[in-house]
């Protein structure tokens, strides 16, 4: 059996076929009913209200092992028990990722889950193998997808925004850029603007979370908007009213339509307005709340501009997007977060024995040889520099 790991910082893609279990990378802890919820099974949790989370990734990088081996445990508890000594499984890890957690990913994969073999890549990495930017064509080898010669992925998911140039499908390490903005880092400045203008939500990140995937969007024109967002209903067209969820009735969140009349009094309606595309803007524009950093456009073309001039307008031609923030309308044609995880299933699917012979690596390869097998396959940023091995950890 092949696993399929798609590790995100906010929410885990897993699985063996082309339709991933989807669910969100935390260990959450609920005030209402005194229960904690792992992973896969954060969806039962009915009083979501005041949730305390415990995350395994900060900053993009896995720092918890032991949640995150809590989380994993019981996601594969939901699969028909494999043969785990006979199965292989690929894992998506950070760009530039530490070479001492790297080899935790190795220690963990081999030693405590024991599997037979592995693959550890970026999630940008995969998608030459997907159907992201063409249809799949057979190739001399006659199994993977034949990709543009020349790509750029923006990867905006839940810690940062990374935009990755790939030649010939290998990452051009020199001129990937990141910009300190994603998913949490909007959540939170939304949250800041709520409890400061209407509702105190500073404890109320689920909620919050929701509100943002359902009210806000990209503006084509910000300074229109923001004078639109300045008049009254109901000639303000920006303007949306959400309804706050009762936990105590069982009743979700969800948004009034337009000139619908509040019918019950208990509603505690919230009103979305300028915030629902000035949080976004922060991709674009990060100097709004201090960052010193450029915006994502600009970024965009500080990449380019460090690839080879002649290859300049293949890369602007072929600009794809994966993770979450890409769903906001007006981001981009809407694209799914599942994207990484689809092509990673094509490329192991589509030749099984190439996947097994040149880029896994087997447990018997790591036993022998050491973690510095999986540096040496697995070209990164960090390939050629010595691993310092932390004694602590073998002890």
């Amino acid at each position: 059996m092949l696993f399929l790991l798609d590790n995100g910082a906010h929410s885990i893609k897993v699985g063996h076929d082309h339709d991933p279990s989807v669910f969100q990378n935390a260990i959450v802890r609920s005030k209402g009913d005194k229960q904690t919820y792992y992973g896969h099974e954060i969806p039962r949790c009915r009083d979501r209200s005041s949730l305390h989370y415990r995350l395994p990734c900060e900053k993009g990088y896995v720092v918890d092992w032991d949640a995150q081996k809590a989380i994993w445990d019981g996601m594969f508890l939901q699969f028909p028990k494999p043969d785990i000594p006979e199965s292989s499984i690929l894992i998506t890890e950070p760009y530039f990722n530490l070479p001492q957690i790297q080899r935790i990913y190795d220690q963990f994969v081999f030693e405590e889950y024991g599997f037979q073999s592995y693959y550890r890549c970026t999630p940008a990495s995969l998608i030459p193998h997907g159907s992201l930017f063409t249809a799949p064509h057979k190739t001399r080898e006659g199994d993977l997808p034949l990709p543009p010669e020349c790509m750029l992925v923006i990867d905006s998911g839940f810690s940062f925004t990374h935009i990755v140039p790939l030649i010939s499908g290998s990452i051009v390490w020199n001129a990937v850029k990141r910009i300190d903005v994603g998913g949490k880092l909007l959540t939170n400045h939304l949250k800041e603007l709520i409890s400061y203008r209407q509702w105190n939500m500073m404890d109320q990140t689920y909620i919050m979370d929701d509100v943002k995937e359902r009210c806000c969007y990209v503006s084509a024109d910000f300074k229109a908007d923001m004078e639109l967002s300045r008049t009254k209903l109901p000639n303000n067209p920006i303007i949306l009213q959400y309804i706050l969820p009762d936990f105590s009735l069982n009743r979700p969140g969800k948004l009034l339509e337009r000139g619908q009349v509040v019918k019950d009094a208990s509603w505690q309606i919230l009103e979305m307005n300028n915030e629902r595309f000035t949080v976004p803007e922060l991709l674009f524009t990060p100097s709004d709340i201090g960052l010193d950093q450029i915006g994502l456009a600009q970024a965009i073309a500080h990449s380019i501009s460090l690839l080879p001039e002649e290859l300049h307008g293949m890369f602007w031609g072929n600009i794809g997007l994966i993770g979450g923030n890409t769903k906001f309308p007006g981001f981009a044609p809407r694209l799914p977060i599942t994207e990484a995880y689809r092509s990673a299933h094509r490329f192991v699917t589509s030749s099984p024995s190439l996947y097994a012979q040149r880029y896994a690596i087997t447990r018997e390869d790591y036993f022998e040889i050491g973690n510095d097998i999986s540096r040496r396959r697995w070209k990164g940023p960090y390939s050629d520099m010595p691993l310092r091995v932390d004694t602590r950890l073998k002890e």
